[in-house]
């Protein structure tokens, strides 16, 4: 846990200093399957290549993001590096805490890298949640995963194990958006039923909810759906 938190809240640090133009989005309703997609194909190199890399992480958002986002391998002051420089004000990287199943040759695939393309509103949140602290924003943050999570508890922060989740609250997500609100108070009465298909809730009533909104396949990893 300790790697965890040193992890994620140096590269805040580096974030928090970039200024960012957020595309607003307040509903995925109107989203359809092809404004999700980046078109970009996946190149036949290895994984622990730049080429690989770059595409895994900056194609977790849609592709006019992704073609001009920042990249890194991990945060800087761990021995991240830089991949590319982007020109958009988004940053994209490999966001799960678990770190690699097979370290000698990357990541498996994006989905476990848990890909993330967020603006710098969103890294602030970031930093709050792993150092246990209340996230202080200027404005609501946004941050794309279109190769989905390795899951989460959808109640309790912090549980990366479906062993230690609720009965009935781990979900894998596949591909979604998440909003990540300036005030968490502005989502009380929002459906916390992530089966439901339409925006819901993660971590209703504490300082880290967000809505989660989910676009093409999201459902490709879990068990159980709702009919």
């Amino acid at each position: 846990m300790k790697n965890i938190l040193i992890y994620l809240f140096s590269f805040i640090l580096i974030i928090s200093c970039s200024n960012v133009n957020n595309n607003e989005t307040s509903s995925t309703d109107a989203m359809s399957n092809d404004m999700v997609m980046t078109n970009l194909p996946e190149p036949d190199a290895p994984h622990t290549s730049v080429e690989w890399q770059v595409w895994a992480y900056s194609t977790a958002a849609p592709a006019y993001i992704a073609e001009e986002a920042t990249v890194y391998d991990g945060p800087p002051d761990m021995g991240g590096k830089l991949l590319r420089q982007g020109t958009n004000g988004w940053t994209c990287l490999p966001a799960n805490p678990r770190g690699m199943s097979d370290p000698e040759n990357g990541w498996k695939d994006a989905h476990e890298a848990m890909a993330l393309c967020g603006d710098a509103e969103v890294f602030k949140w970031i930093g709050a949640y792993f150092a246990g602290e209340i996230p202080v924003m200027d404005k609501d943050g946004y941050a794309w995963m279109l190769h989905g999570d390795m899951g989460e508890d959808n109640t309790k922060p912090m549980v990366f194990n479906k062993e230690d989740a609720a009965e009935g609250h781990w979900i894998e997500s596949g591909p979604h958006l998440m909003r990540m609100p300036k005030d968490p108070s502005s989502l009380d009465g929002m459906t916390t039923d992530f089966n439901s298909g339409e925006p819901y809730v993660m971590f209703a009533g504490t300082p880290y909810a967000h809505v989660m909104y989910p676009v093409g396949d999201y459902y490709k990893y879990q068990d159980m759906v709702k009919e």
